[in-house]
């Protein structure tokens, strides 16, 4: 169980400075109540059921940071933009992401 959760959330440290010096894009895929009901400035919403239609409008070239409530819709997204050749990270909840911006 614990190695299951260790994959769905990846316990592996990310040095987050690096990948924002980088230019990392943070992609939040949340629904847009709760975006607007607060987010880390300058993150992009794009909803989880969204995320492969609007695939398009990410940067290949840029590494991806994604995030939600609690990690798990973000281990989903980050997934998904894995196998669309992407650079991603998954930033778990993004309260605790924005401590880290």
């Amino acid at each position: 169980m614990l190695s299951i959760l260790k994959k769905i959330f990846g316990r592996k440290s990310v040095d987050y400075k690096e990948l924002f010096a980088r230019g990392a894009q943070i992609v939040d895929v949340r629904t847009k109540a709760e975006f607007a009901g607060g987010h880390i400035k300058k993150s992009k919403n794009i909803p989880l059921q969204e995320l492969k239609s609007q695939i398009n409008t990410l940067d290949k070239t840029k590494p991806v940071v994604t995030c939600c409530a609690s990690g798990i819709r973000s281990a989903s997204a980050k997934e998904i933009l894995q196998n669309n050749g992407f650079e991603v990270y998954n930033g778990g909840g993004w309260a605790s992401l924005q401590n880290k911006v």
